[in-house]
């Protein structure tokens, strides 16, 4: 395999779309129509003061949506505040969120400022904003509503101008009627929806981010990894993905610190990721790396019209190569060619 193929870069102009909207803003890999779906919906909600309820399942990038939405907003310039809600206990999210008062509770020897005057005329992100008690609950509508806090322990109100980003992997309309969160704020909090698709939706986009983890990784630990062996590309298409795309770049990662070459090839690759080579056997089973790498460079084909030059493109690689993988698993090249049925090639 030539240096010129599977590169870091993905492929052809168009392939890969970011949203730009100031210096500071986070890029955001990926071109399938569900993704752009997002990108449009970014674009149209930054400029306004509306909440935003982004959900989506773990891994899938809910806070990089919301650095970019916070980036192509008139806010840019003041703070962009994250909350893991999750991560803090009741009483210490309430203080973290809100502050307290010097003697408000044991260890309270000063007065302290919450997130929310922190990012006072910018924005704060509450992270898995279902797991909040009734309580914090009950004082994050009221920010909502009057746009004002209460320290904790205080009894002085202030003003606050903040916009509220808000994320979650649960199902709040379940929450709601299980009594666990409230139904008042919920709507206080998706003004606007975002949904972000799961990995195995936009299967389309996994070329993209692995070349875009390959070059991030490659370039941080100097090694001299400069592209993924087609194999081993149509296994990482593949597969499921439960984890997104945080569990895709941890693969990248891996790969590239293990790899003895430049190539990424499929033994590189984690182990979940090699479960997908199995030999085929009852329906829905799953597929030999041979019938892997057909379906692949099939589906490629035919969304690149059976135009050659571009299915090398999206696939990666240079042509030679693709010439090359079609003549070993009898791949037609011509809509019109009937395929060499080889063991291990799925039928379509």
């Amino acid at each position: 395999m030539t240096r010129r193929e599977s590169r870091a870069n993905p492929g052809p102009a168009g392939e890969r779309a970011a949203i730009r909207p100031g210096c500071r803003a986070p890029q955001i890999v990926g071109a399938s129509p569900a993704m752009r779906d997002v990108f449009e919906m970014v674009g149209r909600v930054a400029a306004t003061r509306s909440t935003v309820l982004i959900q989506g399942e773990t891994g899938t990038g809910k806070e990089l949506i919301a650095r970019a939405i916070h980036a192509a907003s008139p806010r840019a310039d003041r703070p962009f505040v994250p909350v893991d809600c999750s991560a803090l206990a009741e009483g210490v999210l309430e203080s973290e969120l809100f502050g307290h008062v010097k003697g408000a509770f044991t260890g309270a020897m000063l007065d302290k400022r919450g997130l929310f005057e922190t990012a006072d005329a910018g924005t704060c992100f509450l992270d898995e904003v279902g797991e909040i008690s009734p309580c914090v609950q009950s004082k994050l509508l009221r920010v909502l509503q009057e746009h004002e806090i209460k320290r904790v322990g205080g009894t002085d109100s202030f003003g606050v101008d903040v916009r509220v980003i808000a994320a979650t992997n649960r199902d709040l309309g379940s929450l709601i009627a299980g009594g666990r969160f409230r139904e008042d704020l919920f709507y206080r909090l998706s003004v606007v929806t975002l949904q972000v698709p799961p990995l195995r939706e936009r299967r389309d986009d996994i070329p993209l981010l692995a070349a875009y983890f390959l070059g991030k990784y490659a370039a941080a630990s100097g090694r001299p990894v400069t592209a993924i062996a087609p194999e081993a590309m149509a296994l990482l298409v593949a597969y499921e993905w439960p984890g997104n795309i945080r569990e895709l770049e941890h693969a990248v990662e891996r790969a590239v610190a293990l790899t003895t070459s430049s190539v990424v090839r499929p033994e590189d690759l984690p182990p979940t990721c090699a479960q997908t080579v199995l030999a085929p056997g009852a329906p829905g089973s799953a597929l030999s790396l041979r019938g892997v790498v057909t379906r692949h460079v099939r589906r490629v084909l035919r969304e690149a019209r059976w135009n050659k030059k571009l299915a090398a493109q999206l696939l990666g690689i240079h042509r030679r190569t693709l010439y090359r993988l079609t003549k070993r698993y009898g791949i037609s090249l011509s809509e019109r060619e009937p395929e060499r049925r080889e063991r291990g090639a799925p039928a379509e």
